[in-house]
């Protein structure tokens, strides 16, 4: 997944640069090598594309068949269920946060599941002072991945999501928000996992 994102994002880059103009990712999903020539003009872009474009093609069908043989050899418990009603959160997804979480009940409290899933900023202050840092690398980095991935999709699809997104933006860079939005969906689904219960965009983006 990290590899063809780099791809993907690379020819986006590269045609913003060269034509002026954006392509969404889904898109370039479904770009044939002959499209390379509709895109650029120059045979070294249109090389470069070509090349991009049987990447992405080919980690993309890597990706269906790891998928396909995860779901035929892992089942989502009952108690994870839930997590199917966040949206941004597939089966993949859910399936990734069960495998790492294991028992939801051994974090006490919210804060200690976001911080474990590397969602909060690893610094200690006092008086709105920078005191010390922790160490970035505590916790679980498969579950940062899953709550940043989950983020992307709610951005596209979810329109509590994208409010937020789009308030935040009018102060920050998209990375900062980004995190922020993993570490609102990373708390929803700790009260979704713990208390059994469907995911409320409105109590979360309010």
């Amino acid at each position: 997944m990290r590899h063809r994102t780099s791809h993907i994002l690379s020819l986006q880059s590269m045609v913003n640069r060269n034509c002026g103009t954006r392509i969404s990712g889904n898109a370039i999903k479904r770009l044939e090598q002959a499209d390379a020539e509709l895109l650029f003009d120059y045979a070294q872009l249109v090389a470069a594309a070509r090349n991009s474009i049987v990447t992405i093609r080919f980690l993309t069908h890597r990706v269906k068949d790891i998928e396909q043989e995860v779901s035929s050899q892992v089942t989502l418990r009952d108690e994870f269920a839930s997590l199917l009603t966040i949206m941004g959160i597939g089966k993949i997804l859910a399936l990734t946060i069960m495998l790492e979480v294991g028992d939801i009940n051994r974090f006490k409290k919210v804060g200690n599941y976001s911080s474990y899933c590397r969602c909060v900023r690893a610094e200690r202050l006092s008086s709105v002072k920078k005191k010390d840092e922790n160490n970035r690398k505590n916790g679980n980095r498969y579950l940062s991945w899953a709550y940043v991935e989950a983020a992307h999709f709610a951005i596209r699809f979810c329109p509590h999501a994208q409010r937020f997104y789009q308030k935040k933006m009018a102060t920050t860079n998209s990375i900062v928000v980004v995190k922020a939005l993993s570490n609102k969906l990373a708390r929803a689904s700790y009260y979704v996992m713990r208390d059994q219960v469907p995911y409320d965009p409105k109590r979360f983006f309010r």
